[in-house]
């Protein structure tokens, strides 16, 4: 058998150099795959950022309109202004109310005190007519009774004063035969009658004196009845006035009321304040003016868009990552973002959180797989991505520019 011959010295060195190629390439292809597998990426992805929506908050006739699109705006800076007027003459009507309530308030308020101290004074003022009344009803019975004792020695008085009256007369009558026979002197007969006229008179006299001493009984008998009717109206007067805490109750209850309306005419004054500074329409943060719809002399509603403020200060990425590729990610992770409107400018950030549904569930029109004609497709899951500090001095990117973001989960 022949003996095999050696290869030339240039084959073994072409062999030599293809078998290292060979092996870098293999760790090449290794590395490649096993850097690959650290490393998840999609390109259906936006930048994000605030867009503020600015909306009247009153209606009226817009009067001036201090911006433009794409204009930069400081916080605080006046937009647009709506006619005032009518909201001043709220505020002045509102302020009129007010004055007048708490006018009310300060009468009530007075008036609490003084009713408590008014019906004190009803009450003692009552109780002493109660008693004064009483006590004329007792001076009033006195004088019936003395009336009363006075008529029955009066006609006592007549009695006796007829009986002597009729009497004399009866001597008069016997004295006049024994004149006539001038057994007795004409002095004597003259006497008698003189006695006799003077007790008739004494006796009517009597009888007078028993007509007004029965008028006095009467007299006093009237005025027993008005004293026990005083009593009985003293005594309406002090339950009347024994009614002082109801009463006082009452004036305190006004008095609240009052107060509740000058609270009321307060708040309406505030909110028609309120109204009037809202016709000053203002930026509530840096940003740039866009989609303006506002013109002056247009006539605006309560809650109507006038334009949106875009802060570029503050943008994130919104990374819709399929739900496969969620296996490994985690908040914290490193993560870069091409920009495709900067030439594929790369920026560096971190994942700041994952949504807590995928982006089908928030659609207009969910999936329903309930149907029975189910077809399984991969949902994707929005992915917050912030980027690091200082990556966009110059705010050129803007919300709804398409990124390309990878994050390393590994």
């Amino acid at each position: 058998m022949a003996e095999e011959k050696e290869a030339p010295p240039r084959n073994r060195g072409r062999v030599r150099y293809l078998a290292i190629a060979a092996v870098v390439l293999a760790l090449a292809i290794a590395g490649f795959f096993w850097l690959r597998s650290g490393r998840e990426s999609t390109d259906d992805a936006q930048i994000d950022g605030h867009i503020t929506q600015i909306a009247t908050r009153v209606g009226g006739t817009v009067i001036e309109v201090h911006v433009n699109d794409n204009q930069i705006v400081e916080a605080g800076t006046v937009l647009a202004k709506i006619d005032p007027r009518d909201y001043q003459v709220a505020v002045d009507r509102a302020r009129a109310e007010l004055a007048d309530a708490e006018a009310n308030a300060v009468a009530a308020g007075q008036g609490v005190p003084i009713a408590t101290v008014s019906t004190r004074s009803d009450v003692s003022t009552a109780a002493s007519s109660v008693s004064e009344a009483q006590a004329g009803v007792g001076v009033a019975d006195r004088q019936v009774d003395a009336a009363r004792a006075q008529l029955v020695a009066t006609e006592a008085r007549h009695r006796e004063k007829e009986a002597t009256a009729v009497k004399n007369a009866r001597d008069v009558e016997r004295l006049k035969p024994l004149v006539a026979k001038e057994e007795i002197s004409q002095q004597q007969f003259d006497s008698a009658v003189a006695s006799s006229d003077a007790a008739r008179a004494a006796a009517d006299a009597a009888k007078s004196d028993i007509a007004a001493a029965k008028t006095g009984v009467a007299a006093a008998e009237e005025r027993a009845v008005q004293a026990r009717a005083g009593v009985v109206r003293a005594q309406a007067a002090l339950q009347s006035a024994k009614t002082a805490p109801e009463q006082v109750q009452v004036t305190k209850a006004r008095a609240d009321a009052a107060a509740a309306r000058v609270q009321q005419a307060q708040a309406a004054l505030a909110q028609a304040e309120l109204n009037l500074q809202r016709t000053v329409v203002k930026a509530p943060t840096k940003g740039v003016v866009s989609r303006k719809s506002v013109e002056p002399g247009q006539v605006v509603q309560p809650g109507q868009p006038l334009l949106a403020l875009v802060t570029l200060g503050d943008v994130w990425v919104v990374a819709n990552f399929k739900e496969t590729q969620l296996k490994n990610m985690r908040v914290g992770q490193r993560a870069t973002i091409e920009v495709d409107a900067l030439g594929g400018r790369e920026f560096t950030g971190h994942v700041d959180s994952i949504a807590a549904a995928t982006g089908a569930k928030f659609s207009l029109l969910p999936p329903e797989n309930a149907s029975g004609n189910y077809v399984k497709v991969v949902q994707r899951v929005p992915v917050k991505i912030v980027l690091d500090a200082g990556q966009d001095p110059e705010h050129r990117l803007r919300p709804g520019m398409s990124v390309a973001p990878t994050v390393f989960t590994k």
